[in-house]
C-alpha cells in the first residue's frame, strides 16, 4: 500500500480515503456523512481502520485497492493512514493508537502516553490548534505549514513515538504542563463541575490560577478541553471563567460530539436563538453579545466582542446556567411530544 495526501491529483483514481472523506473512494471514517461499511466503523478514524485491518474479509472490504489517502493531518488522520499502511502489525499497539486518537479528536484524558503521543503528532489537546506538527518540525528543523510534507516526515516514526512516547518529552512538555495544571485544579476543587441532571448540562466553573499567574486572557488562552471533557458528563457545557471582575463565558457541546460515533452518544444540536435574545436583554454590556458559535468543532454558543474574542459579562454562572438550563429542558420537552 502507499499513501498520497489528497489533491486534484488522484481525484480520479479509486482510493481508500481514511478519517477525511472525499469522493471516488472508499470510506473509513467517522466523519459526518461518510460511506464506511457498518461492519468497522467505530467512533475514532483510527479505530476503524484498526477493524478493517483485523478484519477476516479485509481484501473484501478494500477491495484490494492499495492507494490510502487523506485531506487534512491530525492525530486521527495520521494514525489511521499508519495503520492502514503497516496492517496486522498495527493491532499489537491497538489500545495505544486508539488512546492517542481519542485524546488528538475528542480532547479525551484516554491515557496518559495517549494525550502526550497526540500532542507530539499534533501539537495541542485541542482538535482546532493549527500550530503545526511538533514532531515534524522537529524533524525538518524549521516550521513545517504543508500538512503533505508533514505526513511524510511524521509517518516512519510512528510506531517510536507511541511505543517510547517518554523519549519525546521535549515535544510534549509544555502542553502537558498545561493539561496537568487543569487536571490539578479539578482535583483540589478549585475548578469544578456541576452537573444539572435534568437538563443534561454540566456548569464548569474554572479557576484563573490554570491559565497562569495573570489569569485568564481570551487572546492568548483557550479552554482546557481535555480537562473540562476528563470531568463534565452533560450533553452541553456551560464554561464560565473569571474575567475582569465579571465572567467569560462559552456553550460547547462534548467534544466527540462533531462526529458520527458508534458507542459514544448521539448529541442533538440545540437551535439556542431564543436563549441568545433572553441573555443578551439581560446584559449590561454595549460592547459585547451573546451569539450562536460554531466557529470550532463542538462550539455551541459565546459572549463577546465584536473582535470575536470572549468579554466579560456581568451575569453571574447561576443565573445564566438557569436560562440554559430552561431552554434545555424546554428543547427536550418539544421534541419529545
Amino acid at each position: 500500500m502507499r499513501f498520497e495526501f489528497y489533491s486534484e491529483a488522484i481525484a480520479d483514481l479509486p482510493k481508500l480515503s481514511v478519517d477525511g472523506t472525499v469522493d471516488n473512494a472508499i470510506h473509513f471514517s467517522h466523519w459526518n456523512g461518510n460511506q464506511t461499511p457498518e461492519s468497522v466503523k467505530a467512533d475514532t478514524s483510527t479505530e476503524t481502520v484498526l477493524n478493517v485491518v483485523a478484519a477476516p474479509n479485509r481484501n473484501e472490504l478494500t477491495r484490494s485497492i492499495d492507494l490510502v489517502t487523506n485531506n487534512h493531518f491530525d492525530t486521527d488522520g495520521v494514525l489511521s493512514v499508519w495503520a492502514m499502511l503497516t496492517g496486522e502489525r498495527a493491532l499489537d499497539l491497538r489500545d495505544r493508537l486508539i488512546a492517542a486518537a481519542e485524546a488528538g479528536d475528542f480532547s479525551e484524558f484516554s491515557s496518559v502516553d495517549g494525550v502526550r503521543a497526540s500532542i507530539v503528532i499534533q501539537g495541542s489537546d485541542s482538535p482546532i490548534d493549527k500550530s503545526g506538527s511538533p514532531l515534524a518540525q522537529q524533524l525538518a528543523g524549521k516550521t513545517i505549514t504543508d500538512e503533505a510534507q508533514a505526513y511524510v516526515l511524521v509517518l516512519p516514526h510512528i510506531e517510536h513515538v507511541i511505543k517510547h512516547t517518554g523519549q519525546y518529552e521535549p515535544l510534549w512538555r509544555e502542553q502537558w504542563k498545561r493539561i496537568e495544571t487543569a487536571l490539578d485544579s479539578f482535583a483540589k476543587g478549585a475548578s469544578r463541575v456541576e452537573e444539572i441532571d435534568d437538563g443534561k448540562l454540566s456548569v464548569v466553573t474554572l479557576a484563573p490560577q490554570i491559565f497562569g499567574p495573570s489569569g485568564f486572557d481570551p487572546s492568548r488562552d483557550a479552554a482546557p478541553f481535555t480537562a473540562i471533557s476528563h470531568h463534565a458528563r452533560g450533553e452541553m457545557f456551560l464554561i464560565a471563567t473569571p474575567l475582569d471582575k465579571g465572567w467569560a463565558y462559552r456553550i460547547d457541546y462534548p467534544y466527540y460530539s462533531w462526529a458520527e460515533t458508534v458507542v459514544r452518544p448521539k448529541i442533538v444540536r440545540r437551535n439556542l436563538s431564543e436563549l441568545m435574545t433572553q441573555l443578551n436583554e439581560l446584559e449590561r454590556s454595549s460592547s459585547a453579545r451573546w451569539s450562536v458559535d460554531s466557529s470550532e468543532l463542538a462550539s455551541a454558543a459565546k459572549f463577546s466582542s465584536d473582535n470575536e474574542k470572549l468579554a466579560a459579562s456581568r451575569l453571574e454562572p447561576d443565573v445564566v446556567a438557569s436560562h440554559v438550563r430552561n431552554c434545555l429542558v424546554e428543547s427536550t420537552a418539544a421534541t419529545s411530544r
